[in-house]
């Protein structure tokens, strides 16, 4: 193998390692499942989002996104952000291996750099580098199911980080990793 080969692959290798959910979303990963959905309810705003299609014909359908992104917004500054596509197919994953027809209720989503400084001056548990901060984490709770439940469900996904805590479970879209009761 030449150098300009090794090269070549090594840098492909580099855009595998670095951009693995967009390759995970172009690849048959979601291809095959026509449609996606979520029924969710912010529990500070009141807002819900009922059957919000957000995966359609294999493909990621940008106007529920919109809507997915403001419901997920900092409700404490107001301030919306592209939330990550694969957080919403790790949310329906959940809600689908769990059996729940219930809303999915929504305690955190984005947010703002400065509520996560707000937030951490009240309590350790809050990371400086949270994934909250990239629109890759959600803290849920479903009513009916207990949080070791959603922690099971979320786990076995083997999709992120999943946290439990005694109100919700937090899940997220970067390095597999738990944290909290088993």
């Amino acid at each position: 193998m030449s150098r300009r080969q090794l090269i070549k692959k090594m840098g492909g290798l580099g855009l595998l390692m670095v951009a693995p959910p967009l390759l995970a979303l172009s690849s048959g990963a979601f291809a095959s499942v026509p449609e996606k959905s979520l029924n969710i309810y912010n529990t500070h705003t009141g807002e819900s989002l009922k059957k919000c299609i957000f995966w359609l014909d294999g493909k990621l359908n940008r106007e529920a996104m919109t809507d997915l992104n403001r419901l997920f917004r900092d409700h404490r500054t107001n301030q919306e952000f592209t939330m990550d596509p694969n957080l919403m197919h790790l949310i329906h994953n959940i809600w689908e291996k769990i059996g729940s027809r219930e809303m999915v209720h929504l305690i955190s989503g984005y947010r703002s750099p400065k509520t996560n400084a707000i937030l951490r001056q009240k309590s350790c548990g809050v990371a400086s580098n949270s994934q909250h901060l990239s629109g890759k984490a959600a803290d849920i709770m479903v009513p009916g199911r207990t949080m070791k439940q959603v922690q099971q469900a979320a786990k076995s996904l083997k999709a992120g980080g999943v946290g439990r805590y005694a109100n919700f479970v937090h899940v997220d879209t970067g390095r597999v990793r738990y944290w909290g009761p088993a």
